[in-house]
């Protein structure tokens, strides 16, 4: 097993000070050893609102040991001390020249802090880790009956150890994964999920070192990989989103072009409550020639609460262990009416803890009980987080009738404008685009090849309770190409509310979404799955079933309808031998309107 050295050297500044107390850009160059340091003191001496930093062409490493130390909360991440390497949390404007610089991180250590930024411009640099916090080996048999796996561990460039009877990982300056946890089956050529994979929770009872240098699982498994394919683990799910590689807080116009994500500790690019965000060629992929199949832990792009424009252009997202894209609000459940004004509220999910749902002067939607839809709104006075948990809130006017504990309420001021063009996502695990604001979206001349639904609409007030309703989408010219290839079942577009009991699930959620002129080529015949939506419109697309791959779920309908009105399909062409083109309840049904398409008929139950 490899061992990596700890370096801490301490770099000595070639930075003029002068300079760097001014908002002239201050030019920075690769040397032997950690960077942190240099870095930290560039940033602490610099004595503008403004700063700008020049990368020359270079490795450049970076050691958590010296790093700015914080208590950060984190949507969608694990909550807690952080050391951050680039901490812009006193800067207006911050512009960073990449130049192609490499930039090798090591250990738990977050990138890229932005808080309060007004314009940022980051471009033309790659980021890795020196050791991924990911276990990775091949499966080299199997035994469903006693209960064991047997794995052949990749060393190169992996860190791991087996210590009373467990593996442990990565094993990097006292920090391990005490079990497998979150584990995923790669097929070993094409590098992507393996065609009808599950999700493994892995715990084993013990884990055998063999004479060959093989490790046996001791676990029964509902699922079991097949021999031949790569077994990735990434840990506990307490403790395997250190931090994204990215992460702008409460910051605006923010442009970020050329660059390259080969592995973080957590999702790529994270954005909360911020506005005006445009990535243009950048990448989340694995390094060329490498032995990995994990780039970064989860999504490869997210957006919580933002607001203003969002534009993915010409990007390239692959090998993550969650969606591309995940655009969505927050929902807040009520726990109190207090009086005719306030009321306290509580955030529900684990990830959400300490997030800044609403602020003085925003518009708040107010959802009640047994219905979905969003109804009352009203301006918020004054909020008093009380803890992590639980806020209060005030408002300028009294509250809405009726409202009581378990209603749920959606910021409506922070939701943005969406559009994703000319960009590839694929060989990941989960969806491609996950769509959750009720703004223009628009989704064109894209390639998507989804291990579960390429495209997910799915607010929820369970779980995650990440809202909300979309009212205005187009989902045009994009190539759907081996989609929906998880061993649960999927669809290529999949509208599916995820709502707890007190909500009826008969009452329409989403709305206005065009799926139109796109070319679908995928082996099963679920294209598109709608649930609760109006106004969903089909038409002019082509689609041909392609028989490279197994069908996991055969007999399955082409377009299956619940709880749907106004639903147009139209001018579609298909080619493949599905029995059942389109499945409609009877309210689904009652409105829907099917013809001319080729290739498959509609008759009215």
């Amino acid at each position: 097993m490899i061992k990596f050295p700890v370096i801490i050297a301490i770099i000595t500044m070639s930075v003029n000070w002068s300079i760097a107390k001014t908002s002239d850009p201050v030019i920075i160059k690769p040397v032997d050893g950690d960077m942190t340091p240099q870095i930290h003191q560039i940033l602490d001496n610099t004595k503008t609102e403004d700063i700008h930093l020049i990368f020359e062409k270079g490795v450049y490493r970076f050691m958590p040991d010296y790093a700015a130390g914080k208590f950060l909360e984190i949507t969608n991440h694990g909550n807690g001390y952080k050391r951050i390497i680039f901490n812009f949390n006193k800067f207006r404007t911050v512009t960073i020249e990449g130049n192609g610089a490499e930039f090798i991180f090591h250990g738990q250590a977050m990138p890229f802090l932005f808080e309060g930024c007004e314009r940022i411009n980051v471009s033309n640099l790659a980021i890795d880790w020196d050791i991924p916090f990911t276990f990775l080996g091949e499966v080299v048999a199997i035994n469903k009956e006693e209960g064991w796996r047997d794995i052949k561990p990749f060393e190169d460039g992996f860190s791991w150890q087996i210590k009373q009877g467990q593996l442990e990982f990565p094993n990097v300056d006292g920090f391990s994964y005490t079990y497998p946890g979150s584990t995923l089956a790669f097929d070993a050529l094409e590098k992507r999920p393996v065609h009808g994979a599950w999700d493994i929770h892995s715990k084993p009872r013990w884990v055998e070192k063999l004479q060959n240098g093989n490790l046996r699982f001791h676990e029964h498994l509902r699922y079991y990989p097949p021999i031949g394919s790569l077994l990735s683990s990434k840990g506990d799910r307490e403790h395997d989103r250190y931090a994204p590689a990215f992460d702008f807080k409460t910051s605006s116009n923010i442009t970020l072009d050329g660059i390259v994500i080969h592995h973080a500790l957590g999702m790529g690019f994270l954005f909360e409550r911020s506005e005006n965000i445009k990535l243009t060629d950048c990448g989340i992929y694995l390094r060329e020639g490498t032995n990995r199949v994990i780039s970064t832990t989860a999504d490869a792009t997210h957006f919580c609460n933002c607001k203003g424009s969002i534009i993915i252009e010409n990007c390239r997202f692959e090998n993550m262990l969650d969606d591309g894209t995940n655009v969505h609000g927050t929902y807040v459940e009520v726990d109190e009416v207090l009086d005719e004004k306030t009321l306290r509220i509580k955030l529900m999910h684990f990830e959400q803890r300490g997030f800044e749902f609403a602020a003085q002067g925003e518009e708040v939607w107010f959802i009640k009980q047994p219905s979905p839809q969003r109804s009352e709104t009203r301006v918020v006075n004054k909020v008093k987080y009380i803890n992590d948990t639980f806020i209060e809130i005030s408002f300028e006017s009294d509250l809405p009738e009726g409202l009581n504990s378990g209603d749920i309420l959606e910021n409506k001021t922070w939701n943005p404008e969406f559009t994703m063009r000319g960009c590839t996502i694929r060989n990941h695990r989960a969806r491609n685009v996950v769509l959750k604001t009720p703004l223009k979206t628009v989704i064109e001349n894209n390639h998507f090849s989804s291990m579960m639904s390429s495209i997910f609409f799915r607010g929820e007030t369970f779980f995650w309770f990440e809202s909300g309703a979309v009212n205005d989408v187009i989902i045009k010219n994009n190539t759907f190409e081996y989609c929906a290839y998880s061993g649960s079942e999927h669809s290529v577009l999949n509208i599916t509310p995820r709502l707890s009991k007190t909500f009826d699930s008969s009452v329409i959620y989403d709305r206005n979404i065009h799926f139109e002129n796109n070319t679908i080529q995928t082996f099963g015949n679920r294209i598109v799955s709608a649930d609760r939506v109006e106004g969903l419109v089909i038409k002019n697309n082509t689609i041909k079933k392609t028989f490279k791959a197994e069908e996991l779920y055969p007999n399955t309908p082409l377009i299956d309808l619940t709880n749907c009105q106004n639903t147009v399909i139209q001018g579609n062409t298909y080619e493949g031998n599905c029995e059942i083109a389109i499945k409609a309840d009877e309210r689904s049904s009652s409105t829907l309107t099917v013809g001319p398409n080729k290739g498959f008929n509609y008759k009215k139950q």
